[in-house]
């Protein structure tokens, strides 16, 4: 296998929304979770995304993650690297995309990294160096409360400079409007002002098509998947892609029963299950009761086991800011989290233990606990069910399943629904 282009994902849902993109950009894609092992078949493929639950551990533990899953992609030819982050810049001021990227840098010898989680098609865009999530700042949208790593300031050349040793430059919308020769340049003086990054506007998909081209020559580029798409395009017009379009019809039916999880607590996923409810049976669960203890799993998986011959089912542990934050003032932040996640985890274990064989999970550190508890080893990447959320059909030696994994705020109100209805 020689790669055209290497991706490291820190998240799971993060992964999935990038092999959409590249995907929906006619490259063969898969998404790994984590660096394969090497008795790991995979098919021919394009690009490999590998999925790394790092956006929240320790800093020095996702320097060393990101490391590693970049040596692997390297070793099959990827002469690119796309560390993929959140279009939402979903980072604290201890890192951690500031310390990645630095390692990242080190070890390619680039002098300075382009960087921009802009992707305008999710309502992603960057102006003057600030996020705008649509309409709004990215400070002034419910992402401010984000339970794990709340942002607060809009100015990523301030974020990211908070978490980095080196200086932060701007590449501004006037800039990368006047094309990759004026973007090539304006980075060759970042680098000799010393910057070692560069947080580039982007607004329109044609930024994102410039940016990407100029990305491309560089051993490492970090982005959302808008950035992906630019790459992916660039990719194509030089002719080291092999575009072939997916065609998920194509595959064999998995069959078996079906349900879904919820552990994220975004306004969009508590309005996605709001209504889901009128198309299949809901638990909501008490996130007290999961931390404390096993009864809100036995009381999960009763539940399940009463009705998984009937039909989809969903079971959430989402519940509402204020009460996020109350949980974490009792139990602490990390612990709270950290417990939720492995309760849905074990449900999900019983899940398939009871025939299910397509499951949708909403949340992306839900997703991560979910997809490691099951063993998954990675997937193929089908067809998209709203924006940055396709299907995905497992590889390796676990049972075939099919999956939707998808981050908090992303999908329209029917996701359950409309995910299920793709999920053959």
């Amino acid at each position: 296998m020689t790669l055209s282009l290497g991706c490291i994902a820190d998240d799971y849902t993060g992964a999935s929304d990038l092999a959409n993109t590249l995907t929906r950009q006619g490259l063969r894609t898969v998404q790994t979770i984590g660096v394969p092992a090497d008795a790991l078949i995979l098919p021919e493929v394009d690009a490999v995304v590998v999925s790394l639950k790092s956006r929240s551990i320790a800093a020095a533990s996702a320097v060393e993650k990101s490391r590693a899953a970049a040596a692997w992609l390297r070793g099959r030819g990827a002469a690119h690297l796309l560390f993929k982050i959140c279009s939402t810049f979903d980072s604290t001021d201890q890192g951690n995309i500031g310390p990645v990227l630095e390692a990242l840098r080190a070890d390619a010898g680039d002098a300075i990294v382009l960087v921009t989680p802009a992707f305008p098609e999710t309502g992603r865009s960057v102006y003057q160096g600030h996020l705008f999530v649509g309409a709004v700042l990215l400070h002034e949208s419910p992402l401010k409360d984000h339970p794990l790593n709340p942002m607060r300031d809009s100015n990523l050349v301030r974020v990211l400079g908070r978490q980095s040793h080196c200086k932060i430059g701007l590449l501004a919308l006037a800039t990368v409007a006047a094309g990759g020769d004026a973007v090539r340049a304006r980075l060759a003086v970042l680098a000799a002002e010393g910057c070692g990054a560069a947080i580039a506007d982007a607004v329109f998909e044609r930024d994102l098509e410039t940016l990407g081209a100029v990305a491309l020559h560089h051993g490492v580029s970090v982005g959302a998947s808008g950035l992906g798409l630019g790459l992916a395009r660039a990719l194509r017009a030089s002719g080291r892609g092999t575009p072939r379009p997916a065609a998920p019809d194509a595959e064999p039916a998995i069959g078996g029963a079906a349900a879904c999880l919820a552990g994220s607590c975004s306004q969009a996923t508590l309005l996605q299950i709001a209504r889901a409810e009128a198309a299949m049976p809901v638990l909501r669960l008490d996130p007290d009761r999961l931390i404390a203890g096993a009864g809100g799993i036995k009381r999960a998986i009763a539940f399940a086991a009463e009705r998984i011959g009937e039909g989809p089912l969903l079971i959430a542990s989402s519940t509402t800011p204020d009460l996020v934050a109350a949980l974490q003032a009792r139990h602490g932040r990390d612990a709270a989290g950290h417990a939720i996640e492995q309760a849905l985890a074990e449900i999900a274990a019983a899940l398939v233990g009871l025939g299910v064989r397509r499951l949708v999970i909403a949340g992306g550190e839900t997703s991560g606990a979910v997809v490691d508890r099951l063993g998954l080893a990675g997937f193929m990447v089908g067809a998209e069910i709203a924006a940055g959320v396709p299907v995905l059909r497992s590889v390796g030696p676990a049972p075939g399943m099919l999956l939707a994994l998808k981050s908090g705020n992303f999908g329209g109100p029917d996701f359950f629904s409309d995910a299920l209805r793709l999920m053959r």
